[in-house]
């Protein structure tokens, strides 16, 4: 969507602020030993708590209030019975909807002390998003976005996946523009509008460049790399980009 009037603005500030808060929250309490589901279950009461919908579950009828993907799991994941032990890499990605507005943010994160790439990659998927934030501006074009986050992740010996991307947002979970890649791509000249509405995720990869479903029909995985994922949802202005998804806190 183009954000042209205030409340659009309060809007999707509201509904960023609660989501923001809810990826904050899960990350503050997940410790060894706790199942995704309980994770998951804490975000339902807090949705719940501040009047706003899941967005997966309200959008896709999702099986759970936010996507939480373990190690090999690198978006999508159902919450579950599975038990996150200490170094395990985790992804918590929470989007949401209230008064007709949307919001969606993720992070990766180290469980305790976990292998040094771990915490590498999740570092330079942070770098990645803050170099492509830089080019997010009305006038730029939107590949500029991608190729910042690129060049971030080929300078640490790193790349990015290519089949998940960044995407417009708003007035529903997802809509135009449909792609907002972590890389390069040329014909990609769509120019970035005042007022715009954008998820941008760049997610950053030890080797590999594409991610495959698996057989549940939502989660995606890797082979053999590590991924980790940096989200926010942006308002693009002439004054600078507004992210809506820092925490109420």
């Amino acid at each position: 969507m183009v954000a042209k009037t205030e409340e659009d603005f309060n809007g999707l500030k509201e509904i960023g602020g609660i989501c923001g808060a809810i990826r904050d929250e899960l990350v503050h309490c997940i410790k060894p030993g706790m199942t995704t589901k309980e994770l998951d279950e804490m975000a339902g009461a807090m949705f719940k708590k501040a009047g706003a919908q899941s967005g997966p579950k309200g959008e896709y009828d999702f099986p759970g209030y936010t996507c939480i993907s373990l190690n090999e799991e690198v978006a999508h994941g159902i919450p579950k019975e599975r038990i996150i032990q200490e170094g395990d890499l985790v992804n918590i990605d929470v989007s949401g909807s209230k008064n007709g507005y949307f919001a969606d943010t993720g992070i990766s994160v180290v469980v305790g002390k976990g292998e040094i790439i771990l915490q590498k990659i999740c570092d330079v998927a942070k770098e990645a998003f803050d170099a492509g934030l830089r080019k997010a501006k009305p006038g730029s074009k939107k590949s500029a976005l991608g190729k910042a986050a690129h060049n971030v992740a080929k300078r640490h010996g790193l790349t990015v996946i290519k089949n998940l991307t960044g995407h417009g947002i708003g007035r529903s979970l997802h809509e135009a523009p449909e792609h907002i890649f972590s890389y390069y791509s040329p014909w990609d000249d769509e120019l970035l509008k005042d007022g715009m509405v954008i998820a941008f995720e760049p997610f950053i990869s030890t080797f590999e460049e594409e991610v495959f479903q698996s057989e549940d029909g939502w989660t995606f995985l890797t082979d053999k790399s590590f991924v980790a994922q940096y989200e926010h949802t942006i308002i693009l202005t002439k004054e600078g980009p507004i992210i809506t998804t820092l925490s109420e806190h």
